[in-house]
Order: C-alpha cells, then sequence, then structure tokens
C-alpha cells in the first residue's frame, strides 16, 4: 500500500497554523520552555564536562605527572652519580672499596628502573621517544665500558684509565643530555597540565550568565503579560543557577589559589633545586675525572669553573631557591645545603692546589677520602640536603595540588542537581502560566 504525500496545500496550511501559534502568548510560553529547558540542560552538560575535566587533570597531577617528572630527575641523578662513583672508585688505591662498588650498582639498577617507568608515558611524543631510545640503546655500552677499565685496573694495565675516560665521555655526551631533555619534557608536560588546572572556563560562565540573562528576560516579559511580580518556577530556577554560578566561581577560584601555590611554591621550587644537583652532580664528577686524566683534564676543570658559581657563587641556584622557600621548615635544607656548597668549593681549591704542586696522592684523598674538610664528605652532605628539600618541595606541591582538588569536591554532582532543578523550575513556572490560557 502506497501512502501518498499530502497536498502542497495542506503543507503550507500545517507551517501557517504553527506560525499563527508560535505568535500567540501560549506559543511564545512553550517556546520560551523548550528554550529555558536545552539551554539549561546544555549549560549544565558543558560546566559538568568542564569540571570533571579539571578534576581530573588535578588528580593526575599528583598520582601521574609529578611522579613521572620525579623520575625522569631521578635517571640523571642515579647516572651521573654512577659516573662519578665509578671515577672514584678507580681513584682509590688497591681492591675496589665494596660500599662504592654497591652504590655504583645501585644507581645503575634505580636508573633502569626510573626508565622504565619514565618510558611508558612517552605515548606520541616523538623527541620523548628519541630520549628513551638514546638512553635505552647507550646504557648498556656504558656499564660495559666500565667493567672493561675495571677489568684492566684489576690487572694493572694503564689502559683502564682511557676505558673510563671513553665511558665517562659516552654518558656526558649522549646519555646524561638525553636524560637532561627528558626531565625538561616531563616537567614542561606538568606545567603545561597546571596551566589547564588553574584556567578559569570562561565559555562554561559565560553560557550561565547567558542562561541567567534568558531566566530574567522571560520573567520580566511574563510580569507584564499577567501583572504578577514573581514567578516562583523560574525564580527558583534563576536562583538555582546563580547558586551554581556563585559556588564554581568561588570553587575555582580556591582551586585556582592553590594550583598557583603548588606551581610557586611546589614544582617552580623544585625544578630550581634540580637544576642545582644536576650541576652538583656535573661538577662532583669533573672533579674525580680530572684526578683520574693525571695532567689531561683541562675539560673537565674548565666545566666545573663554569658550573661552580650556580652552586656557591652570587645569586647561586641554591641561595635563590631558599629565598623562594614559603616556610622556614622548608628553608632550612636548603640553607645547610649552601653551606656545604661553600665547603666543597673550598675543599676543590685544596685538590687543585695539591695536585697543581705534584702532591697527586694528597689530593686524591682530599677528592674521595673521609676527612671532615674532604670534597667527598662536603658533596655527600650536600647531596643529602638537597634529597631532603627536593622531598620537601615534593611534599608541597602534592599537598597544595591536593588542597586544590578538594576545593572541587561535590561541585560536579552539585551542578547536575541545580541545572536539573532549573530545568524543572523553569518547566513549572512556565506551565503554571499556560493553564490560565486553557
Amino acid at each position: 500500500m502506497v501512502t501518498e504525500a499530502p497536498p502542497e496545500g495542506a503543507r503550507s496550511a500545517g507551517l501557517r497554523s504553527v506560525t499563527r501559534t508560535a505568535t500567540t502568548t501560549p506559543g511564545r510560553l512553550s517556546v520560551a520552555a523548550v528554550g529555558l529547558v536545552l539551554l539549561t540542560a546544555v549549560t549544565g552538560l558543558f560546566a559538568a564536562l568542564t569540571l570533571q575535566d579539571k578534576k581530573d587533570t588535578l588528580d593526575d597531577l599528583v598520582s601521574h605527572r609529578e611522579p613521572l617528572a620525579a623520575a625522569a630527575q631521578l635517571i640523571f641523578r642515579s647516572l651521573s652519580d654512577a659516573d662519578a662513583t665509578a671515577a672514584s672508585a678507580f681513584l682509590s688505591g688497591g681492591a675496589e672499596p665494596d660500599e662504592l662498588r654497591a652504590r655504583y650498582e645501585f644507581d645503575i639498577a634505580q636508573a633502569g628502573a626510573a626508565l622504565g617507568k619514565a618510558s611508558s608515558d612517552v605515548g606520541a611524543d616523538s623527541m620523548a621517544a628519541q630520549q628513551v631510545d638514546i638512553l635505552s640503546r647507550q646504557l648498556p655500552v656504558y656499564t660495559g665500558l666500565v667493567e672493561t677499565a675495571r677489568t684492566n685496573k684489576r690487572q694493572g694495565f694503564p689502559a683502564g684509565a682511557a676505558y673510563l675516560r671513553e665511558a665517562s665521555g659516552l654518558m656526558r655526551s649522549q646519555i646524561l643530555p638525553a636524560a637532561e631533555k627528558l626531565y625538561e619534557i616531563n616537567y614542561q608536560r606538568l606545567t603545561s597540565e597546571q596551566e589547564d588546572a588553574r584556567s578559569f572556563p570562561w565559555i562554561t560562565a559565560l553560557l550561565t550568565l547567558a542562561l541567567i540573562a534568558a531566566l530574567v528576560v522571560t520573567q520580566l516579559w511574563l510580569t507584564r503579560k499577567t501583572n504578577r511580580l514573581i514567578n516562583i518556577g523560574l525564580a527558583a530556577a534563576t536562583a538555582a543557577v546563580a547558586l551554581a554560578l556563585i559556588w564554581g566561581t568561588v570553587a575555582l577560584l580556591v582551586e585556582s589559589t592553590y594550583v598557583r601555590g603548588a606551581e610557586r611554591d611546589g614544582s617552580q621550587q623544585v625544578d630550581l633545586l634540580v637544576q642545582a644537583r644536576i650541576n652538583s652532580l656535573k661538577c662532583r664528577a669533573d672533579e674525580t675525572l680530572t684526578l683520574v686524566a693525571r695532567g689531561d683534564g683541562a675539560a673537565y676543570e674548565k666545566e666545573w669553573a663554569e658550573l661552580a658559581p650556580t652552586l656557591a657563587g652570587e645569586g647561586n641556584l641554591l641561595s635563590r631557591a631558599a629565598a623562594a622557600a614559603p616556610t622556614p621548615e622548608l628553608a632550612a635544607p636548603i640553607t645547610e645545603a649552601v653551606a656545604n656548597a661553600e665547603a666543597w668549593v673550598a675543599a676543590h681549591g685544596k685538590i687543585r692546589e695539591l695536585d697543581g704542586t705534584g702532591q697527586y696522592q694528597e689530593a686524591v684523598a682530599m677528592a674521595i677520602g673521609d676527612a671532615p674538610d674532604s670534597a667527598a664528605v662536603a658533596f655527600a652532605a650536600l647531596d643529602r640536603n638537597l634529597i631532603a628539600a627536593l622531598d620537601a618541595g615534593r611534599g608541597e606541591f602534592v599537598a597544595q595540588t591536593s588542597r586544590a582538588a578538594n576545593a572541587l569536591t561535590g561541585l560536579v554532582p552539585g551542578v547536575v542537581v541545580l541545572a536539573m532543578v532549573a530545568g524543572v523550575g523553569a518547566t513549572l513556572g512556565i506551565r503554571a502560566r499556560l493553564r490560565e490560557y486553557r
């Protein structure tokens, strides 16, 4: 059976009927009701999705992004310390000290574990993937060269020093730059997520203001039409939307304040300390490798001279971090690190003086010995205090970011409920007026 389409005249008549209905007061009320409900639904849905995304970003910062940045930093720290430890072990006379061997092996294992964690988040970032590839390929080569150097040293062959310098050259020219770049990539990702977390959702705010304006205009129009000052349903809808706007604005301002605090007192502070630690580890490797080179270490000493002022010079990284610390408790380990760096610079001066006057063994003892004024003791104290300061900075980041997330607690379901209240209120308010025309 074929159904015939209605004639053109019938369609035109139907369209005119709908148009006439829409121009009447009941028709306009119906259009207003549908428009308000749709605008309320769109605004509520968009707000809920936006706020949930912000909450997810904050949770990701604490549980995922910050630990990955820390893992990337740990790769550099472990590998640089392994390089310096291998050089220190080589400098020690006789058999290699067990504690230095254990420290070297621990550093390599720790770097491998951190690399596995950091590589899990490479994704589609080709630059990060490239750094992970360099680290994965070159680290076994480095450890192989170190083992060859150790073997030659045990057998008394002078080639051991050459193999160690080759290993250190690989570490410094390829491995450590890749580790540092990987940290920079992860830190940039972290700061990008922080920017997203503290950005204000202007589109949501504009939609909400537009909804409030539509509700107010509808009420004013009804007041002129009905001479009734208040429409309870529309008033309730307006109050619900206004409450959602005020609640959301206050919560987001509080959240943004905490995120800024986490950035200022946490991630930025940690980044300063990471840069200081990177430079200190480079300096330690330079110090020991200069002695390993036995008169051929000018390049190592040159880098030491360039980096040392960032630790103990005017306006150095440690002093800046201490000045930026939000509390005396957080500043305490950094202040101690400043003193450690100054003691280390003084010890290094003695090392160079001894080595320069032909007192090589005394210079080695000053570099790797356990005397209170030795470079090894000063560096170890510096590294301990840097670790304590880094842990404190990370703790501050987590604490303030968690407070930011807590500021949004209940906001998403609250906005959904208030949007439903607004939609129901608008519907009931206009339906009450429609009944008067029946």
